[in-house]
């Protein structure tokens, strides 16, 4: 069979069978479904044969990059040993080791590993975790969680209701109930914090919570969930003290602090886990993505070991597992990515590259539609606007034609995999792989210099 023949069969099949996660069906009716077939390090290729360089890292989390033989040995030879087995009341060598590595790595007394298989797991079992905590010590009438408004914290729906997306949410409603939303740190539209560097913030976006903790009972509230640096809106960083304050806030009504790493660990701002970067100690950090670079599905929650203690007794345990959680081919990619991690120093080279990949996107500030640019490490967001000087937001349609209409094919096109989205506002991200060099930074200026010109010129004309 010729490769057009194939091509055309991938095609036919994908249109026919596949049913693609977030994706418009409707839009493949007279458009290819893009197939992508093979990575090498910070690239792709698609069946045709067309290379993209990845400024998403799949979906945050291609941290070493596409095409690590190490990796595929590392599953391969775990799978030879021992393809699977549960840790339902067994362990298997895999797993230990890396709950052990991770606890190394994690700050703190967070010392406690409780392993999924993916990221909305993770956040629903850190949610379930605090309420069986409580109701074990006698405070059972904890049961909700406090998160951010435009957060995303996973698709689950424990997760989605934690999540502070009301597109995402609203198909699914009702939702299990006790999860409530506050501001985020988008300081770039807050009205309570200064916008730019050197002036003082007023942490109002902080204290928020503990209004919300002390409308909904601080005797009711479990949990905070927060991400390093948010995601959904495009990559609000924290104000300085901000985390601070939170841990503050949650130690004095007795709430725990969860935070949400499943894209900010592993290296995506320059450190192993996204607490450390902004100096604070949670109970909880849920991560995913980075942990095996997505060579192979896993998912976790570390806990802080008073977390652990109610059920280290007696007949006590947590009444929540996973058939593939902790799988120990997963486990085995895992220890193995981390071991490219250090071996290549790659924190190191994020922390490195980082003042240049944000003095790149910077310098775009003079195209019309670029209204900020923020984001920490390898995590970047442009929030584009309709008027620099008014910060003029774009309506629905304008998005709808900008976004997906415009931005969206023109990357592609271009060669560039990036986000366009307007969960939120209308922003672009990127999130390139951690071995990402100074060439790499310098294709995504570049193209979305080419692409964003075009686009400001379509919009404002």
């Amino acid at each position: 069979m010729s490769n057009a023949a194939e091509n055309a069969d991938l095609q036919a099949a994908a249109k026919r069978h596949l049913w693609m996660h977030f994706a418009r069906l409707g839009n493949y009716a007279d458009h290819d479904v893009p197939i992508i077939v093979r990575g090498e390090g910070c690239y792709v290729w698609d069946q045709h044969g067309r290379r993209y360089l990845d400024g998403l890292s799949g979906l945050f989390t291609v941290q070493v990059g596409h095409g690590r033989s190490e990796l595929a040995e590392a599953a391969g030879k775990q799978a030879g040993t021992l393809g699977y087995f549960p840790i339902w009341s067994y362990a298997h060598p895999p797993a230990i080791e890396l709950a052990e590595r991770l606890a190394g790595l994690a700050p703190g007394d967070l010392n406690r590993v409780f392993f999924t298989a993916g990221g909305s797991e993770a956040v629903e079992s850190a949610w379930k975790l605090a309420r069986q905590y409580f109701r074990s010590v006698g405070q059972e009438r904890r049961t909700k969680v406090i998160a951010r408004k435009v957060a995303y914290h996973g698709t689950t729906l424990g997760a989605l209701a934690i999540t502070g997306i009301p597109a995402l949410r609203t198909p699914f409603e009702p939702l299990a109930p006790g999860a409530s939303h506050v501001a985020n740190t988008n300081h770039y539209r807050s009205e309570t914090c200064a916008e730019h560097e050197g002036h003082d913030c007023t942490l109002a976006c902080a204290d928020a919570i503990e209004e919300q903790i002390v409308f909904e009972g601080p005797e009711t509230v479990a949990a905070v969930f927060l991400e390093p640096v948010q995601n959904g809106g495009g990559c609000f960083v924290p104000p300085p003290g901000y985390f601070q304050r939170v841990r503050e806030i949650c130690d004095r009504h007795g709430v725990l602090l969860v935070s949400d790493e499943v894209i900010c660990a592993f290296g995506r701002l320059g450190e192993w886990f996204g607490a450390q970067r902004y100096d604070y100690l949670p109970d909880m950090i849920t991560m995913a993505k980075g942990l095996t670079s997505g060579y192979s599905p896993l998912g976790a929650v570390i806990t802080r070991d008073f977390l652990a203690e109610p059920f280290l007794h007696g007949r006590t345990s947590f009444a929540h597992g996973l058939t593939f959680g902790g799988h120990p081919v997963s486990c085995a990619v895992a220890l193995a990515n981390l071991d490219i991690i250090e071996r290549e120093d790659i924190l190191d080279n994020v922390r490195t590259l980082e003042p240049g990949f944000r003095a790149r996107l910077e310098s775009l500030r003079d195209i019309p539609i670029v209204g900020d640019v923020r984001g920490a490490g390898f995590f970047q967001a442009i929030e584009l606007v309709a008027d620099q000087e008014q910060k003029t937001r774009f309506d629905a349609e304008q998005r709808e034609d900008l976004l997906r209409g415009f931005l969206a094919p023109r990357f592609f096109a271009e060669g560039l995999i990036a986000r366009a989205d307007d969960r939120g506002d209308a922003i672009v991200q990127l999130s390139p792989p951690l071995v990402s060099g100074p060439e790499e930074l310098d294709v995504i200026a570049s193209t979305l210099r080419t692409v964003l010109t075009e686009a400001s010129e379509r919009m404002l004309a």
